[in-house]
């Protein structure tokens, strides 16, 4: 996680709107629970660039990733309505126990997790909604170490497209069909994630939005806002050997991929 005076790396930039690749474990803004923390992606880039900003959709502190921000209250409805309508493709890098189907789609209602943030009457939404959520298994590794009765592990690297932007849905979606994604305390295995943790070091949740893809809101000019892998995830896809499985630009330059 960046420090106070780190910058936050900036994907893409104009007069109505910046991305920005969110680090692993960086709030996306101060909520009630959270008080004791001091930085926040939201503040951060008020800072970085100077001026107000609107967060258009979330990520949980634990994913990394394209963050999309508006820079009026305007531009920041017309984005939210983009997403309600999902004329926003968004796409997931996970690393998940278990081997899941080569593809699949999920397509169970989940019950409304309200933030601290959100008001939990009866009269703001329905408490189940919709959620769906599209997935690809784009590699697979099997691992010497016993883990529970098995002895041997299984993981695999999963693309990731969500078609509702409910809370926590990926991470539920993926517990629901009994492969949670490693790293993640909330949903999933603890035995899976202290295994990644003492023999590979990897301490986060292995949870990244790679890409975003939408016209922009003012232009109507199809934009592809992409964010490379990069620190303890990139690490582990290239010790896995899972980068070749990778579009090219889902990597940082230098690293092998399927095109050489």
């Amino acid at each position: 996680m960046p420090s106070e005076r780190a910058l936050l790396p900036i994907l893409f930039r104009d007069e109505h709107l910046v991305a920005i690749d969110k680090p692993a474990g960086l709030l996306v803004h101060r909520t009630a629970l959270d008080r004791h923390e001091r930085r926040f992606a939201l503040q951060m880039l008020r800072d970085q660039i100077g001026c107000h900003v609107y967060a258009s959709h979330r990520l949980d502190r634990g994913t990394s990733g394209v963050l999309l921000f508006a820079r009026s209250s305007e531009v920041a409805q017309s984005l939210g309505t983009m997403f309600a309508e999902r004329r926003i493709v968004k796409r997931y890098l996970a690393v998940v126990r278990g081997h899941p189907p080569p593809q699949g789609e999920v397509d169970h209602p989940l019950r409304r997790c309200f933030g601290d943030d959100e008001n939990s009457g009866e009269a703001a939404v329905p408490t189940i909604q919709q959620a769906v959520t599209h997935y690809r298994r784009l590699a697979s590794i099997e691992l010497p170490h016993a883990v529970d009765p098995y002895p041997q592990s299984r993981y695999a690297l999963l693309e990731l497209r969500p078609l509702t932007g409910r809370r926590h849905q990926l991470r539920r979606h993926l517990k629901h069909i009994a492969h949670p994604i490693i790293g993640d305390t909330t949903y999933g295995k603890a035995a899976h994630n202290h295994l990644f943790r003492a023999l590979l070091g990897c301490q986060r949740m292995l949870l990244t939005c790679t890409e975003l893809r939408f016209a922009h809101p003012v232009s109507g000019v199809p934009l592809r806002v992409v964010a490379p892998l990069a620190g303890e995830f990139l690490r582990l896809v290239e010790r896995f050997q899972w980068a070749a499985a990778l579009p090219p630009e889902w990597l940082p330059a230098g690293v092998a991929t399927a095109d050489g």
